[in-house]
């Protein structure tokens, strides 16, 4: 293809052709097109039918709950023609008299009595009769020929695209369409309503600022807001009205398809398969914060498209609702993970980088002592709870609040992380400087229970040895800048999800696996205390983690059950349920409403996948071919004949049709019969309606 010169390299031909510089570049137009917004609109007035949970409501045509009966095209218009065939010749008998005059009697018996046989009414009511008669013969052979499914199939929809009007060339009366901002005119903000529906015709206005202004708009009917503020706050800025903290108007970049109108963000197509319920079948799959709230929980193995098709487009699409004011989201990976650019965040901790401009609050910005052992005990033992009964969480709790309160009296802050590695490791200097300072102050409730961590410390059983060499795992040169508790960094803190916040936390798992994990197990520990004491529950939360391996422990397990309630929820990946303890699988799978197992599972994967999706009853068909054995000496031959023609022998066959009770999805189903790319996903929203286990395509 010749592109004129605009995208070539210099020096790529052997003789280049000199070529005028009108010709390579267009001129210059004398006024700068006017920006139009017919996109937008048509975005906007697209039909969202409501739909069963995680059907992609955007453009959705709904099927029945049933698959009809689909007739072969070849079959079906054979028997259509053939049908009208049929009907043409009866028709043909009966004019020409071949079937005699049977047909006219009612007619002659009617016009006889009352009509001049040379009438004008007479023949307007012979022409009526034989109208009659040929619209039965028509409906007739058209039932017979299923004329009407013809109709259905193929001319229908041929017709309705023709005579529906394109998006934008017939839009809806004022009062239903919203683009026009109906709400607001309901409310008497007739100016604001103006204002926004003239910036989205001109093309200024995009679906982050309409959700962000609907989401304001919300805030007016709650009460939250005046109307005077938000309609003053629109009639200075338009579009840009009511604008995220960051400023930002949207993504830098967007690689899913969203659908802020709904909150969806498409992750795959159902499979066109006959597990699949009818009605899902061929339909886009999508999620968002109703089922969010839920819990996810993604199991596959490396490559199986974890990162790429599931948390990349969740968290750009929970950065999206952020941006419009409807959600707080921390996304936790390893660092170079790919769950999206540092430009689509508001806060990014890099962990261990010398140029992060933020740090993690390693106490999650609390200030009460007992809570911030309670999290930091959960971080660092929590996976050693279950298999050593002396590491147990609530005796590390203790041991940590014993050290923890003391040092805040004393010192106003919690203590670095060296400082907490000397006090654990029972060290004399800081414990005697501690209980010098605790003196002076007078504080005798404290000074206990520095005495009871000093009796405790010659104790063989004690944990403190325990939570020392945890600490020790982030006392280490590349976090020394990291963690800081003197006030001269910039701490990140959980507390901020009452706030629209995009966070995106690098963990340092090359050469820190151990950390990474205490880190990751640490910010789900917060995450979980934090939503629970949020003011603004109308504001969704939502914590994505890359990669859950060794983060799941029992507390984990209570504070996912309990996120719901507090309209926030997690995303969880897996390798492999081997990461995840054997006695918390099952709780693990009961606790996340929904649940993905991608292709390349383990067999002893899927068996737990099995077990937590049950059974189905299904019809099953036993079909069984009986040999017929002729007795007369003609049936002999003619089977004998048949056995030469098809080579096979005659049979009977005999289908016996029974209700039985089978899994959804078997475990070698699910190790053996996924394509690449494929997953199969069940959902639960926080209103109580299911999805059955579908089996989706994540690459369309």
């Amino acid at each position: 293809m010749d592109s004129d010169g605009t995208q070539e390299a210099r020096g790529t031909h052997a003789n280049p052709v000199p070529r005028s510089r009108s010709a390579a570049v267009p001129p210059m137009p004398s006024t700068p097109p006017k920006p139009d917004g017919s996109a937008f609109l048509s975005w906007l007035r697209t039909p969202r039918p409501e739909a069963a949970p995680g059907v992609w409501r955007f453009g959705h045509v709904p099927r029945p709950e049933q698959e009809p009966e689909v007739i072969p095209a070849r079959q079906l218009f054979s028997g259509a023609l053939i049908a009208f065939l049929v009907g043409w010749l009866v028709w043909s008998l009966l004019w020409n008299g071949y079937l005699g005059g049977w047909w006219v009697l009612p007619l002659t018996a009617m016009t006889d009595s009352w009509t001049d046989p040379h009438s004008m009414s007479r023949v307007v009511l012979s022409y009526a009769w034989y109208v009659i008669v040929a619209l039965t013969i028509m409906v007739s052979v058209g039932r017979l020929g299923r004329w009407s499914e013809i109709w259905r199939r193929y001319l229908a929809p041929g017709l309705r695209r023709l005579t529906t009007p394109q998006p934008g060339e017939a839009p809806p009366p004022p009062q239903e369409d919203p683009a026009q901002w109906p709400q607001l005119r309901a409310a008497g903000a007739v100016d604001a309503a103006e204002r926004l529906a003239a910036e989205a015709g001109a093309g200024l206005m995009r679906d982050v600022d309409h959700a962000r202004i609907s989401r304001a708009w919300q805030g007016v009917r709650s009460g939250r807001h005046s109307l005077a503020t938000f309609t003053g706050a629109v009639l200075q800025d338009g579009a840009a009205a009511c604008l995220h903290p960051s400023g930002e108007r949207d993504l830098p970049t967007r690689l899913a398809r969203h659908d802020l109108l709904t909150g969806q963000v498409r992750i795959g197509t159902t499979a066109d398969d006959p597990r699949n319920p009818y009605t899902y079948r061929g339909t886009g799959l999508a999620l968002g914060p109703e089922l969010l709230g839920t819990s996810l929980l993604a199991v596959g193995p490396a490559g199986s498209g974890k990162t790429g098709t599931v948390v990349r487009p969740l968290a750009e699409s929970l950065c999206l609702h952020a941006l419009a004011g409807r959600a707080a989201v921390v996304v936790v990976g390893a660092a170079g993970a790919g769950i999206g650019p540092a430009d689509a965040y508001d806060v990014v901790v890099r962990i261990g980088n010398p140029e992060s401009v933020y740090d993690l609050d390693l106490y999650g910005g609390t200030t009460d002592p007992d809570e911030a052992a309670a999290v930091l005990a959960e971080a660092l033992v929590g996976d050693l709870a279950d298999p050593h009964p002396g590491n147990d969480s609530r005796r590390s709790t203790t041991v940590l609040a014993q050290l923890l309160g003391p040092f805040r009296a004393v010192h106003d802050r919690f203590p670095s992380v060296p400082e907490l590695r000397q006090l654990l490791d029972g060290a004399p200097a800081p414990l005697a400087a501690l209980r010098t300072a605790l003196e002076g102050s007078g504080q005798e409730s404290l000074l206990r229970e520095l005495d009871a961590r000093e009796r405790q410390l010659a104790h063989p059983g004690d944990v403190a040895g325990v939570l020392a060499d945890r600490v020790a795992l982030l006392d280490r040169p590349a976090f020394a800048g990291f963690f800081d508790t003197s006030g001269q960094s910039r701490p990140f803190s959980l507390k901020a999800l009452d706030h629209p916040v995009r966070v995106r936390i690098d963990l340092p798992a090359r050469g820190h696996a151990d950390a990474s994990r205490i880190l990751a197990r640490l910010v789900l520990a917060q995450f979980t205390a934090s939503v629970a004491v949020r003011e603004d529950r109308s504001l969704f939360a939502c914590l994505v983690l890359d990669d859950a391996t060794g983060v799941i422990t029992p507390e984990a397990v209570r504070g996912i059950q309990r996120l719901r309630s507090g309209n926030a929820g997690a995303v969880l990946t897996l390798r492999t349920l081997d990461d995840v303890p054997r006695p918390l699988r099952g709780p693990l799978l009961g606790a996340t409403g929904c649940r993905m197992a991608l292709s390349g599972l383990t067999p002893w994967d899927g068996q737990d996948f099995a077990e937590v999706w049950g059974k189905e009853w299904t019809e099953a068909r036993d079909v069984t071919d009986r040999q017929i054995i002729a007795e007369t000496p003609a049936g002999k031959a003619l089977h004998a004949v048949r056995r030469v023609i098809t080579g096979k022998a005659p049979t009977a066959r005999a289908v016996t049709v029974r209700q039985v009770e089978r899994e959804r999805w078997s475990a070698s189903e699910l190790a053996h019969a996924l394509p690449p790319g494929h997953a199969v996903l069940s959902l639960t929203s926080v209103r109580g309606e299911h999805a059955p286990p579908l089996l989706v395509d994540l690459r369309e």
